[in-house]
């Protein structure tokens, strides 16, 4: 089954690193325009050097999803660059760890704004363009955490990725008259740069809980994203894919 998407335009947020950085090198492995956005611009070079090493087309941007008008100007600029937008990866997210009792105001905001109302102004700022898209996609990258399981320390973490479910489900039916698709992916324990600096034993320990008995890639993740992305995913909206190696299902 093909799932290529040349010559078609993708914005993705958060995509200096982690899961981000993967969805943005395998879309552009597989021939998409795209467009590199988060809050440091050498980060966005460096991945967009990447995919250019490799022979795709990339364009670096800098922005903060939490602020309408700057993704107002990365959606401007990717449209003036590539000459539309065709999928949105709303992809950035921040996880900080705080005990319920111990969360601030200020890191409760963080999180909401990030992950959540980032979500959110990222598809606002885009819609125009997928509007004039003749095959508009919407993928967000939401997680495990929240939507079906709970974890010690991630309560706002949670609430916000579970939030964005919500969210999925309306926007799929406002956004269907437009011919828009909105559809997410929940990544399990997935192998980043955040999670290399905790040992290979804390590793191993957290991969003998999955049933598949390791670690997801980010091109794990990249590749349920590059489906959705795709022509055979385009009656498909308003879902969800888990993709944790079956982390989900022991009692």
């Amino acid at each position: 089954m093909s799932t290529v998407v040349t010559d078609r335009t993708v914005l993705i947020t958060g995509a200096s690193k982690g899961i981000g950085r993967g969805i943005a090198r395998v879309l552009g492995q597989h021939g998409a325009r795209v467009a590199v956005v988060s809050r440091s611009i050498a980060g966005s070079e460096a991945v967009a050097e990447e995919i250019r090493e490799a022979g795709g087309t990339a364009l670096p941007l800098a922005a903060d999803v939490s602020d309408l008008a700057s993704m107002h100007d990365a959606a401007k600029a990717t449209q003036q660059a590539f000459g539309g937008i065709d999928v949105l990866c709303a992809n950035a997210g921040v996880f900080p760890s705080a005990d319920l009792g111990e969360i601030t105001e200020q890191e409760w905001d963080t999180v909401m704004n990030t992950n959540l109302k980032g979500t959110l102004f990222s598809v606002q700022a885009c819609l125009p363009a997928l509007r004039a898209s003749e095959a508009p996609r919407i993928v967000l990258t939401s997680s495990i955490t929240g939507p079906i399981t709970g974890y010690p320390g991630w309560a706002h973490y949670g609430a916000s990725k579970a939030g964005q479910l919500g969210f999925l489900r309306t926007a799929a039916i406002e956004l269907a008259r437009d011919g828009i698709t909105v559809n997410a992916v929940l990544p399990g324990n997935i192998l980043t740069e955040g999670l290399e600096g905790l040992g290979e034993d804390y590793l191993r320990k957290m991969a003998s809980t999955i049933p598949m008995q390791r670690l997801g890639t980010v091109e794990d993740i990249a590749h349920g994203v590059l489906y959705f992305a795709s022509p055979q995913a385009a009656y498909v909206t308003g879902q969800t894919l888990v993709i944790d190696g079956g982390q989900v299902l022991p009692e």
